[in-house]
Order: C-alpha cells, then sequence, then structure tokens
C-alpha cells in the first residue's frame, strides 16, 4: 500500500502466482487455494469486526474516563497498562484494514485506518502499509523485505560484518537488548509517521497530518489537564513503554530466525516463500488473544486478506497440504518462538564477539 490506497498483494484471486512450486511441477497453491475458498473462509466478517471495534472503543473510552476520575495521582500510572494493551488491540484493527479484511471497500478499510492508526494511536498508516506491503511480498529476503533491512538490529552475519562504532557494539549485544529495545518502540512508530510525511502526495499528506497532530493534541491536553506535568511525562513514556512491548512480542515471533531466500538463488513460489520463511505459535484463546490472531503466521502470509478470525479455521487446511506435499511447517509455543528469534540474533551478532 504504498499510499494506503491499496491493498496488500493477495494471490487468493489468481493462482498463477505460484505457477511453480518447489517441486518446479505446476502450482502447489492452486489446490489449497480452492480448498480454502470452497469453505468462504476468504469471505469478509463486517459484523463481527463491527462488534470488535465498538468493544474496542467503548473499553477506550472507559480507562480514559477511569483515568480523569483519578486526577493527579501517581494511581493513575496502573491505566498504562490496560491502555498499553488496548492501543495494541487499535494496531491490530489498522493492520487488519490495511489488508482489506474488514471491508470490502478500499474507501472503508482506509477510513479505518486512518482512526485507527493516526487518529487513536498518532501512527501514520500510509508508513506502515507501504513497509507492510513489502514484507508481505517477499518476507525475509534480505533485499527486499525492509523487516530485515540493516537498522537498529541486523538480520545476517554480512550485515553484522559491516557495522562500526556503536552499532557494531549493538550488533554483538542485540539477542540480549532486543526487548529492552521494545520500549522505545511505541515512540518511534510516531516518529517514522511523521518522517514518511514527506513521501506522501499533498492531499494524503494533509490529511494524514492532521489526525497524527490531532491525536498529539488531544492526548498531550488529557495528560496535561489531569495530571502535574512531572506526572505526565512518566505516564506518557510507560505507555509507550508497554505500547512497544506488547506489540514488538506479537510480530517478533513471526518470521525471526526462519528460512532467508538466498537473492541470488531460485525465485520461490508463493507457497514456498511464505510458508518457509513464517513461524506459527501454537496456544490457546489466551495466545490467540494476546498475539492478536497473528500467531497464524503462516496462514496469515498465504492469505493476507483473510479475515483474522478465520486464521484458524484455515489452519487444518494448510497443515494438510503442506504434509501432502512435504513442506516444512513450523509451529512452537510462544516462549520457544522468542527463544528461536534470539539465538538467530544472537549468531548474527557471534562473529563480533
Amino acid at each position: 500500500m504504498p499510499q494506503a490506497t491499496a491493498t496488500v498483494a493477495d494471490p487468493a484471486g489468481d493462482s498463477s502466482s505460484d505457477r511453480t512450486g518447489p517441486s518446479g511441477a505446476g502450482s502447489d497453491f492452486a489446490p489449497l487455494l480452492r480448498a480454502v475458498k470452497g469453505q468462504g473462509l476468504l469471505e469478509r466478517r463486517t459484523g463481527r469486526y463491527a462488534l470488535s471495534i465498538a468493544a474496542n472503543l467503548v473499553a477506550l473510552g472507559g480507562v480514559i474516563t477511569a483515568f480523569v476520575l483519578l486526577g493527579d495521582t501517581w494511581r493513575s500510572l496502573f491505566l498504562a497498562l490496560p491502555l498499553a494493551v488496548l492501543w495494541t488491540r487499535t494496531a491490530f484493527v489498522a493492520h487488519d484494514a490495511g489488508h482489506s479484511q474488514i471491508s470490502g471497500g478500499r474507501k472503508a478499510n482506509r477510513l479505518i485506518g486512518l482512526v485507527h492508526g493516526n487518529l487513536l494511536l498518532g501512527m501514520n498508516e500510509a508508513w506502515w502499509n507501504d513497509k507492510h506491503v513489502r514484507h508481505h511480498a517477499n518476507p525475509n529476503h534480505v533485499d527486499k523485505d525492509p523487516d530485515v533491512g540493516v537498522g537498529a538490529l541486523v538480520w545476517t552475519q554480512k550485515q553484522a560484518a559491516q557495522r562500526e562504532g556503536f552499532a557494531r557494539w549493538l550488533t554483538r549485544n542485540q539477542a540480549r537488548l532486543f526487548f529492552p529495545m521494545l520500549l522505545l518502540e511505541g515512540i518511534a512508530l510516531k516518529i517514522y509517521g511523521f518522517q514518511y510525511l514527506r513521501r506522501q502526495p499533498t492531499g494524503e499528506r494533509t490529511v494524514s497530518a492532521v489526525l497524527m497532530t490531532a491525536h498529539l493534541a488531544l492526548y498531550t491536553t488529557l495528560l496535561l489537564t489531569t495530571l502535574s506535568p512531572g506526572k505526565a511525562v512518566v505516564f506518557a513514556l510507560l505507555l509507550h513503554a508497554l505500547f512497544g512491548l506488547h506489540l514488538g512480542m506479537a510480530f517478533a515471533p513471526n518470521h525471526k530466525g526462519m528460512e532467508m531466500p538466498d537473492p541470488d538463488g531460485d525465485r520461490w513460489g508463493h507457497l514456498q516463500r511464505q510458508v518457509l520463511t513464517s513461524r506459527n505459535v501454537r496456544g490457546a484463546i489466551l495466545t490467540d488473544w494476546f498475539l492478536g490472531g497473528l500467531n497464524y503466521q503462516i496462514e496469515h502470509h498465504l492469505f493476507p486478506s483473510m479475515p483474522r478470525p478465520h486464521l484458524r479455521l484455515a489452519q487444518p487446511l494448510v497443515k494438510a497440504h503442506c504434509r501432502s506435499i512435504g513442506m516444512p511447517y513450523a509451529e512452537t509455543g510462544l516462549v520457544e518462538s522468542y527463544r528461536q528469534a534470539l539465538a538467530h540474533m544472537h549468531e548474527v551478532g557471534e562473529p563480533l564477539r
């Protein structure tokens, strides 16, 4: 979604996206696509989303009301945790809108994304969608996926070898610093969003800027009219730290430590490209809730426009199909998923230690 007006490329309408599977003999994805379509799993769940969005907005309103009623007290800091959790639920809605999971209409999805991303979170949904569409198209590809590009962290030993100074020290210790660094992610998301404004067309830039500025103005006004300046700063820092940590913990298990396609190797088909680079996280209702349903990451990558409530229903079909063609299907527990991701980051920094 370079300008938040297009959806992440979804092969559901075009089985030619996997003309040659891993065996090179025709499409391995087409039979799975037919099975998923046959069970209606690509159909929208607009009513379900409407109830979920309404419940989240009511909960946000309840926490904000409690915050105002408590007034200028350090006890207000306890509300940072539920508010951070609800902000993460809000981010999940914006994510789904970017994938056109909520409505069949592009304008409706865009509006939902703008409200939940720009206005409620102060995060530029156009920036997120631009980054996310490139990730979905080529997950874990070092030349094409921005999520494994060189940044504060690096993901290959080749990237690590080029680090200098403080960045070199950071890479040596990136595994142990990963979770502490997530505490800064909530603030970083806002900064990235404002930086992206210059890349947007004038009309979209204005809308994005107005909504993000409105978020900052309303948020700052709420804090400073309820708390003293010192308490307001502490609350804001704590809220953004918890939000960044929760959001990062939801996305970290998905791809880190999984296969990384060789940029100079054969081009993978859609099924191979999405399954081999993704990891599912096992768990019950609590895990599904904590990770926003994105613990079914393989299914999400195969069918990005599939409504999130349908991902768990599609899993048995995907697992059975992968088993039938001999393709590995990675699935692990939540703690083990973090261990594998951190082990990969530790291995990348090994030559620098």
